[in-house]
Protein backbone atom coordinates (compact mmCIF):
# COMPACT_ATOMS: atom_id res chain seq x y z
CA UNK A 1 0.00 0.00 0.00
CA UNK A 2 2.46 2.42 0.65
CA UNK A 3 4.81 1.74 -2.43
CA UNK A 4 1.34 2.50 -4.42
CA UNK A 5 0.85 5.68 -2.33
CA UNK A 6 4.65 6.97 -2.96
CA UNK A 7 4.27 5.94 -6.82
CA UNK A 8 0.80 8.07 -6.88
CA UNK A 9 2.46 10.69 -4.79
CA UNK A 10 5.48 10.51 -8.05
CA UNK A 11 3.10 10.47 -10.97
CA UNK A 12 1.27 13.90 -8.94
CA UNK A 13 4.94 15.70 -8.75
CA UNK A 14 5.69 15.07 -11.72
CA UNK A 15 1.86 16.21 -13.92
CA UNK A 16 2.50 19.23 -11.30
CA UNK A 17 6.16 20.01 -12.64
CA UNK A 18 5.31 19.58 -15.77
CA UNK A 19 2.48 21.72 -15.95
CA UNK A 20 4.42 24.63 -14.12
CA UNK A 21 6.89 24.01 -17.51
CA UNK A 22 3.91 24.94 -19.86
CA UNK A 23 2.83 27.50 -17.89
CA UNK A 24 6.06 29.18 -18.19
CA UNK A 25 6.31 28.53 -21.70
CA UNK A 26 3.21 30.22 -21.86
CA UNK A 27 4.31 33.35 -19.69
CA UNK A 28 7.34 33.72 -22.05
CA UNK A 29 5.12 33.64 -25.28
CA UNK A 30 2.28 35.61 -23.96
CA UNK A 31 5.20 38.65 -23.08
CA UNK A 32 6.95 37.81 -27.13
CA UNK A 33 3.36 38.72 -27.99
CA UNK A 34 2.95 41.54 -26.07
CA UNK A 35 6.23 42.60 -26.61
CA UNK A 36 5.82 42.51 -30.79
CA UNK A 37 2.41 44.01 -30.60
CA UNK A 38 4.10 46.97 -28.30
CA UNK A 39 6.36 47.43 -30.85
CA UNK A 40 4.04 47.42 -34.18
CA UNK A 41 2.52 50.09 -36.40
CA UNK A 42 -0.77 51.05 -37.68
CA UNK A 43 -2.00 53.57 -39.64
CA UNK A 44 -3.76 56.60 -39.02
CA UNK A 45 -4.94 59.37 -41.21
CA UNK A 46 -1.93 58.75 -44.24
CA UNK A 47 0.74 58.27 -41.54
CA UNK A 48 2.34 55.01 -39.81
CA UNK A 49 2.78 55.07 -36.62
CA UNK A 50 5.54 53.11 -35.16
CA UNK A 51 5.26 52.04 -31.58
CA UNK A 52 8.28 52.25 -29.19
CA UNK A 53 9.46 49.95 -26.88
CA UNK A 54 12.29 50.47 -24.33
CA UNK A 55 14.75 47.59 -23.42
CA UNK A 56 12.17 46.14 -21.07
CA UNK A 57 9.73 45.75 -23.68
CA UNK A 58 7.67 48.30 -22.52
CA UNK A 59 6.15 51.20 -24.31
CA UNK A 60 8.09 54.30 -24.16
CA UNK A 61 6.41 56.05 -26.95
CA UNK A 62 5.90 56.35 -30.62
CA UNK A 63 7.37 57.58 -34.44
CA UNK A 64 4.87 59.39 -36.83
CA UNK A 65 6.58 58.17 -40.50
CA UNK A 66 4.77 60.41 -43.32
CA UNK A 67 5.91 59.52 -46.91
CA UNK A 68 6.67 63.15 -48.42
CA UNK A 69 8.05 64.25 -51.94
CA UNK A 70 11.40 64.69 -50.33
CA UNK A 71 11.33 61.11 -48.46
CA UNK A 72 10.11 59.91 -45.79
CA UNK A 73 9.29 62.47 -42.08
CA UNK A 74 9.91 60.72 -39.10
CA UNK A 75 8.93 62.69 -35.74
CA UNK A 76 9.68 60.71 -32.48
CA UNK A 77 8.00 61.21 -29.02
CA UNK A 78 9.15 58.90 -26.59
CA UNK A 79 11.20 59.02 -23.16
CA UNK A 80 13.47 56.86 -21.09
CA UNK A 81 16.51 58.01 -22.73
CA UNK A 82 20.05 60.00 -21.46
CA UNK A 83 19.64 63.80 -22.13
CA UNK A 84 21.49 64.64 -25.65
CA UNK A 85 21.68 63.10 -28.81
CA UNK A 86 21.11 59.56 -30.35
CA UNK A 87 21.87 58.19 -33.38
CA UNK A 88 18.79 56.35 -35.25
CA UNK A 89 18.45 53.95 -37.93
CA UNK A 90 16.10 51.83 -39.93
CA UNK A 91 16.89 48.34 -39.43
CA UNK A 92 16.41 45.00 -41.88
CA UNK A 93 13.83 43.38 -39.70
CA UNK A 94 10.71 44.44 -38.39
CA UNK A 95 11.40 42.51 -34.78
CA UNK A 96 12.15 43.96 -31.50
CA UNK A 97 12.92 41.26 -29.01
CA UNK A 98 14.80 43.50 -25.71
CA UNK A 99 17.12 43.89 -24.24
CA UNK A 100 19.43 44.42 -27.03
CA UNK A 101 17.29 44.48 -30.03
CA UNK A 102 19.91 42.59 -32.28
CA UNK A 103 17.28 40.57 -33.70
CA UNK A 104 16.16 43.63 -35.96
CA UNK A 105 18.99 42.85 -37.62
CA UNK A 106 21.63 45.47 -39.58
CA UNK A 107 20.80 48.92 -40.94
CA UNK A 108 18.55 48.95 -43.71
CA UNK A 109 21.02 48.70 -46.85
CA UNK A 110 19.38 47.08 -49.93
CA UNK A 111 22.22 49.53 -51.73
CA UNK A 112 25.39 47.18 -50.24
CA UNK A 113 26.74 50.63 -48.75
CA UNK A 114 28.78 51.04 -45.90
CA UNK A 115 27.41 53.03 -42.80
CA UNK A 116 27.33 57.45 -42.72
CA UNK A 117 26.46 60.57 -44.39
CA UNK A 118 30.78 61.09 -44.30
CA UNK A 119 32.01 57.92 -45.22
CA UNK A 120 32.94 57.80 -48.80
CA UNK A 121 31.75 54.55 -49.11
CA UNK A 122 28.43 55.00 -47.99
CA UNK A 123 26.06 55.76 -46.35
CA UNK A 124 23.07 52.68 -45.49
CA UNK A 125 19.64 53.42 -46.79
CA UNK A 126 18.35 53.65 -43.14
CA UNK A 127 21.00 55.88 -41.99
CA UNK A 128 19.28 59.17 -40.57
CA UNK A 129 20.22 62.10 -38.99
CA UNK A 130 20.59 62.01 -35.05
CA UNK A 131 18.24 63.06 -32.87
CA UNK A 132 18.51 64.80 -29.70
CA UNK A 133 16.25 64.51 -25.94
CA UNK A 134 15.77 67.05 -23.89
CA UNK A 135 17.05 66.84 -20.23
CA UNK A 136 14.32 64.71 -18.59
CA UNK A 137 15.42 62.32 -21.38
CA UNK A 138 12.20 63.40 -23.64
CA UNK A 139 12.60 63.16 -27.74
CA UNK A 140 10.44 65.31 -29.21
CA UNK A 141 11.74 65.89 -32.76
CA UNK A 142 11.75 65.40 -36.78
CA UNK A 143 13.93 64.24 -39.31
CA UNK A 144 13.90 63.58 -42.46
CA UNK A 145 15.10 60.15 -44.42
CA UNK A 146 15.49 61.20 -47.83
CA UNK A 147 16.69 57.44 -48.84
CA UNK A 148 13.67 55.59 -48.05
CA UNK A 149 9.63 55.69 -49.04
CA UNK A 150 6.77 54.20 -47.83
CA UNK A 151 5.58 53.26 -51.02
CA UNK A 152 5.98 48.87 -51.61
CA UNK A 153 7.26 47.46 -54.53
CA UNK A 154 10.34 49.60 -54.07
CA UNK A 155 13.59 48.09 -53.06
CA UNK A 156 14.31 50.75 -50.58
CA UNK A 157 10.51 50.64 -48.76
CA UNK A 158 10.19 50.34 -45.28
CA UNK A 159 8.09 47.30 -45.96
CA UNK A 160 10.41 45.17 -48.74
CA UNK A 161 11.20 41.69 -47.36
CA UNK A 162 8.39 41.56 -44.23
CA UNK A 163 8.86 45.03 -43.19
CA UNK A 164 12.36 47.13 -41.04
CA UNK A 165 12.47 48.31 -37.49
CA UNK A 166 12.77 52.00 -36.27
CA UNK A 167 15.94 51.96 -33.30
CA UNK A 168 17.16 54.39 -31.63
CA UNK A 169 20.55 54.24 -29.92
CA UNK A 170 22.23 55.39 -26.52
CA UNK A 171 24.61 58.04 -28.09
CA UNK A 172 24.97 60.08 -31.25
CA UNK A 173 26.19 58.59 -34.81
CA UNK A 174 29.44 59.84 -36.00
CA UNK A 175 27.90 59.14 -39.54
CA UNK A 176 31.44 58.05 -40.62
CA UNK A 177 32.00 54.98 -38.78
CA UNK A 178 30.93 51.15 -39.69
CA UNK A 179 28.93 49.45 -39.21
CA UNK A 180 26.62 51.88 -36.79
CA UNK A 181 28.57 55.13 -36.51
CA UNK A 182 29.53 54.51 -32.40
CA UNK A 183 26.36 55.06 -31.68
CA UNK A 184 25.71 52.31 -28.69
CA UNK A 185 23.10 50.29 -27.39
CA UNK A 186 19.78 49.92 -29.29
CA UNK A 187 17.78 51.36 -26.37
CA UNK A 188 14.50 51.47 -27.94
CA UNK A 189 12.97 49.50 -31.22
CA UNK A 190 9.66 49.82 -33.49
CA UNK A 191 8.25 47.58 -36.04
CA UNK A 192 7.18 48.58 -39.29
CA UNK A 193 5.30 46.22 -41.42
CA UNK A 194 2.12 46.24 -43.17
Amino acid sequence: MKKIMNTILLIMLVIVLASCGNKNKDEHKNHDMEVSQAASSKVKGGAYIVNLVDTKGKKAGEATLTQTAEGVSVEVNATGVKPGEHGIHFHEKAICTPPDFKSAGAHFNPTDKKHGFLNPKGPHVGDIQNITADESGVIQDEVLATMVTLSEGKSNSLFANGGTALVVHDKADDYKTDPAGNSGDRVLCGVIKK
